[in-house]
């Protein structure tokens, strides 16, 4: 486990700033490449290959000409059925292959929204065979370039693609601050754009406090995942579903 590499927390917010990584496409707020971090080997993750995003069901013609121009071949879909029949993705003229991987199948089950890291804890011990489902889809050949999202791209998107990035060998520090970066897109206009779409249920109301993201809660994220996998988020992962060899294929994928 890495909890630091010398950075200075200056070091860590031009990594996390970097330019490209947050991207501008009509119809979303939290569209971001998570290229750039030093990962295994003293590789780095490819750029314009691995993305995350809030939902994709506000995109006009724009915005679906903008997502065409990543050249996707997956899009991995985290949100719960009744999510997606309310609100369906705008993406159908697009040539990416689209993935359902609903994380929490009933988000009646899932604690208060106001304590997000219950919720995590929830998603960690109870939901690790959909989390799995959707990191098997990144590894898959030719899946790449693709994109994971769910609502508001922060918490089941932070935590899929925080397992993802740590599995790469992305340092602990810059996990917390990729998540992080949720409160920097995800700002109180965001609030009224997206609410009612975080896993609570039709009509739940997200206030901009809730769009917070601390670092911590990632981390904690991965302390529990690892925990639970026997020492390694690898272990979790192959736990539920992820073969060893689909894990060495998205390091090779995603790691230059």
């Amino acid at each position: 486990m890495t909890r630091t590499a010398g950075r200075t927390e200056r070091e860590i917010q031009d990594l996390a700033l970097a330019d490209g990584r947050h991207l501008r496409v009509e119809g979303t707020c939290n569209l971001r490449d998570v290229g750039g971090y030093p990962a295994h080997a003293g590789g780095s993750v490819a750029w314009r290959t691995l993305f995350r995003s809030d939902s994709l069901h506000r995109l006009d013609s724009q915005g679906v000409a903008g997502l065409a121009g990543l050249d996707l071949r997956t899009i991995v879909d985290l949100r719960a059925d009744i999510e997606v029949g309310q609100r369906p993705g705008a993406v159908a003229g697009l040539p990416a292959r689209i993935v359902r991987a609903p994380v929490v199948r009933d988000p009646a089950v899932l604690p208060p929204l106001a304590d997000l890291g219950a919720e995590y804890r929830y998603m960690i011990d109870e939901c690790g065979d959909p989390i799995g489902a959707a990191v098997r889809a990144l590894c898959a050949p030719g899946a790449l370039p693709a994109l994971v999202h769910c609502a508001a791209g922060q918490d089941r998107t932070g935590i899929v693609i925080a397992l993802v990035l740590a599995v790469l060998g992305v340092p602990d520090e810059l996990i917390g601050a990729d998540y992080s970066l949720s409160s920097v897109y995800l700002d109180p206009d965001s609030a009224a754009v997206i609410s009612g779409l975080k896993a609570v249920g039709p009509g739940g109301n997200v206030t901009a406090g809730l769009l917070s993201a601390p670092a911590g809660l990632i981390l904690n994220v991965l302390d529990r995942a690892r925990a639970a996998g026997g020492g390694s988020v690898d272990g979790y992962l192959t736990a539920h579903g992820v073969g060893a060899p689909g894990l060495a294929a998205l390091r090779s994928a995603l790691v230059r």
